[in-house]
């Protein structure tokens, strides 16, 4: 786990991990600031809605329009504050775009003996982006209520962006060689493995700035957790007894 994650760490400044880096960083900005956007936009309209309906029921224009300003100018603050949270959401659905690029590296780099995977139909790597995302923002809605509970919201969030994101990424690393319910066994045999690599994805997801690149650091850690659990085993033989 910690050698794949050191592989990792070691490719993500070459040239052409650079690259998709630009690229993927320049996604997962436009993904953010549309959804802060729209989600602004949505919450001040909230607040001005129930502002005027508060006004023509009870009266008191100023003070209704005070308390309007101050909703959206929480929900901006929340906004900027939740796309910290939803990174694991938007991180996910972005590594779905860039998935073979960056496997193509690892394997071209540390496997060049071996045959190259398969790249992945774009509808299947999103369908699973999307799954995860998905359950990302679920998990980030469940547990936003115990952030306050001595945080134990961001424990929920730490082990589920772990398993979550594990998850992903060691699917889309294993179907380039293997049918989809075949990568789906492999994850389970090996799930306390993949689970605990998962612990170093979350704690790379968890840090603003750097988590824009963890598509990279994902995937090509998987890359080399598949290779790794998909070395046949070596039954070694009882010494015989004299």
């Amino acid at each position: 786990m910690f050698d794949a994650a050191i592989k990792a760490l070691s490719q993500m400044l070459s040239p052409p991990f650079r690259r998709v880096l630009l690229k993927s960083i320049g996604l997962a900005l436009i993904l953010i600031v549309l959804i802060g956007i729209g989600l602004n936009r949505l919450f001040s309209w909230m607040a001005t809605a129930g502002a005027t309906w508060a006004e023509a029921t009870a009266g008191g224009h100023t003070l209704w329009q005070i308390l309007a300003w101050m909703l959206s100018i929480a929900a901006t603050l929340g906004i900027v504050t939740g796309a910290i949270f939803l990174m694991p959401a938007v991180t996910a659905f972005v590594g779905s775009f860039f998935v073979d690029e960056i496997a193509d590296e690892v394997e071209r780099e540390h496997y060049p003996d071996e045959l190259p995977g398969a790249a992945l139909p774009l509808w299947l790597a999103l369908i699973e982006g999307i799954q995860t995302a998905v359950l990302a923002v679920v998990v980030y809605v469940f547990a936003t209520p115990f952030l306050f509970l001595a945080g134990v919201g961001l424990i929920i969030m730490f082990l589920a962006n772990a398993y979550l994101l594990s998850r992903e990424y060691f699917l889309l690393a294993a179907m380039r060689f293997r049918p989809r319910d075949e990568a789906k066994a492999m994850r389970r045999a090996h799930r306390g493995q993949i689970f605990l690599a998962g612990l170093l994805i979350a704690l790379f997801v968890s840090i603003p700035i750097v988590n824009l690149a963890t598509p990279l650091f994902a995937m090509a850690m998987m890359v080399h957790m598949h290779k790794k659990l998909s070395q046949p085993r070596v039954a070694f033989a009882e010494p015989r007894r004299a």
